[in-house]
């Protein structure tokens, strides 16, 4: 029997649950969920009824555009559990699902991902096993996103579309910051997470309106700056990711922005 909604024994049952949405005609999710009661149904419904624009819903009247009978499927993933655990249980899918080219059309990435989310086992390694970051090979800046990243990912987990298919990490550290002339010699930006470098970026130079730039002042703010980047090649990255910069930083310091150790 086909249905789109739960009953209520049904639904005292599930608890918190993980879901996904398949295309009938491929063999792979285009959306992962979590939630509770009919949600699991409430992205057709809304596809139908809301003047919105999104690639979830975009993807959605596609399929059932097709035919009358090429419709979503619906699959609940895991159930019975703690919305807790439902998150993490999503965050892992999601992280999968992105590094094996399932598409996804989700407009955030996977809850906690920047603390416990898919590492390489060598990453794992140094992350329980930091080595400290006493050496620079390049010109550098190491910028704190602790408050930062937070605020990128409560906003992201809001369904804000401006962050679809977003690194969050960059989200955090591209801008605002006072950061004085010395910017200029920058070759690549350390985004630190409680001690931890967690990623490094290459400061890049791209074309704005006819002008080279590689910084930029941030619109709304006085003397604060933001940097066009990517994400860093290998050999460069593997010198500071998952490195600990704790033995550096001193108490109480409101800087976050670090030029050198």
């Amino acid at each position: 029997m086909r249905s789109n909604a739960f009953d209520e024994k049904t639904i005292h049952k599930l608890k918190a649950y993980v879901y996904a949405l398949f295309d009938p005609l491929e063999d792979r999710p285009f959306y992962i969920g979590k939630g509770r009661g009919n949600r699991v149904f409430q992205h057709v419904e809304g596809a139908i009824l809301e003047d919105k624009e999104s690639n979830k819903y975009e993807k959605i009247r596609d399929i059932r555009a097709r035919t009358q009978n090429n419709r979503v499927k619906h699959t609940v993933i895991r159930h019975g559990m703690s919305d807790e655990v439902a998150f993490e249980v999503e965050s892992a899918l999601i992280d999968l699902a992105n590094r094996t080219g399932a598409n996804l059309t989700n407009e955030v990435t996977g809850h906690n991902s920047i603390e416990n989310g898919m590492m390489s086992t060598d990453d794992i390694l140094r992350k329980y096993n930091a080595q400290p970051l006493n050496e620079l090979l390049h010109s550098v800046v190491i910028i704190n996103i602790n408050k930062k990243y937070k605020l990128v990912r409560d906003e992201a987990l809001k369904v804000n579309t401006k962050y679809f298919g977003k690194d969050l990490i960059y989200e955090s550290v591209k801008q605002a910051w006072v950061i004085g002339k010395r910017r200029d010699t920058v070759e690549y930006v350390l985004a630190e997470y409680k001690g931890i470098i967690v990623e490094v970026y290459e400061v890049i130079e791209i074309n704005n309106n006819g002008k080279l730039e590689k910084w930029y002042s941030v619109p709304g703010y006085k003397n604060r700056w933001g940097f066009h980047g990517r994400r860093a090649i290998d050999r460069v990255r593997v010198n500071y990711i998952n490195k600990s910069i704790s033995h550096h930083k001193k108490r109480g310091a409101a800087n976050p922005v670090k030029y050198s150790l």
